[in-house]
């Protein structure tokens, strides 16, 4: 055999064999990939099932009266809230209901898309009612979906609200209509940071204090408002009735003189916020920010019946 010859099938030789090397390599990453892609996936199912069994597992007296205590425990706590965390405001002011007037309340959280479409629907609504004594609204701002963001998003914005609740009451009800405005609430599916100055220009343009502004931003309450967060979810009285979040609290809830409002049932009689929210408060839309013309079901009664 020539020279030639030989150089080419050594050449050939080398070319099957760095090819079979080549193979082998890829099979094993591609094991590798899969057994990650394995491991993974096993975590997420734990993950998600661990996720079910705390939202769904019974919850003892015992386990809320820790988170109770834990809440009693933190040492900045705003003074203004009530026993469950809340921020009563009226047209008499800062945790002075108007006495024969019906009470809502709204649990939210900032990054929540659902609650951003209940405010920008009803805000100007809310905001007439508590303006005339109307109602007592009680807000109680929440921080679970910082999870979402990349900058502890619903925090620093739930922080932000208690200190304006705390200090600025009158301009409450603006600040929370900015931030759930559709130009400015993050998107939770594509979140882009939001700066604190940002947020604090949404509260200078509701008529926030640039002083309490400054003060909003810089975390105070933030241990009180975790401790909430734990607390919360565990009152049986905020659960879901129905739906696929049957059994578990979600934002928002809505709650009519204590009594459970299901948002579900909007959709089911086709009325929006506004209409279905007076509908189930007994008075009439062209009654809304009218000293004198109060709701039909007064302090104490239940909403009544979207059908």
């Amino acid at each position: 055999m020539s020279k030639g010859k030989q150089n080419h099938q050594a050449a050939l030789k080398a070319q099957e064999e760095a090819r079979r090397l080549q193979e082998a390599k890829e099979r094993r990453q591609q094991t590798m990939i899969g057994i990650i892609v394995t491991v993974v996936l096993i975590a997420l199912i734990a993950l998600g099932g661990f996720f079910y069994w705390r939202s769904h597992r019974p919850v003892k007296t015992q386990d809320l009266e820790q988170a109770r205590q834990a809440v009693a425990r933190v040492k900045e706590k705003p003074s203004a809230a009530n026993d469950q965390g809340g921020f009563l405001i009226s047209s008499r002011g800062l945790g002075k209901p108007v006495a024969k007037a019906p009470t809502v309340e709204i649990y939210m959280d900032f990054m929540c898309p659902g609650c951003g479409a209940l405010h920008r629907g009803l805000d100007s609504t809310l905001t007439g009612l508590v303006d005339a004594g109307q109602i007592n609204l009680v807000i109680y701002p929440m921080s679970f979906m910082d999870r979402l963001s990349t900058d502890n998003y619903s925090t620093r914005t739930g922080t932000a609200t208690i200190y304006v609740a705390q200090h600025d009451p009158d301009h409450l009800l603006p600040f929370i209509a900015n931030l759930y405005a559709k130009d400015f609430q993050p998107d939770e599916s594509n979140y882009q940071p939001a700066s604190n100055d940002k947020i604090r220009q949404q509260a200078i343009k509701a008529g926030v204090d640039p002083k309490v502004a400054d003060q909003a931003l810089k975390g105070h309450y933030r241990d009180w408002i975790k401790a909430m967060d734990a607390y919360t979810p565990m009152r049986k009285e905020l659960w879901n009735p129905s739906g696929s979040n049957k059994g578990q609290m979600t934002t928002p809830t809505v709650r009519i003189n204590g009594t459970y409002w299901d948002l579900g049932n909007l959709s089911r009689t086709g009325l929006d916020y506004r209409a279905g929210l007076l509908k189930a408060l007994g008075l009439d839309q062209s009654k809304v920010g009218i000293k004198g013309a109060m709701p039909a079901i007064g302090a104490s009664g239940h909403p009544r019946s979207l059908d």
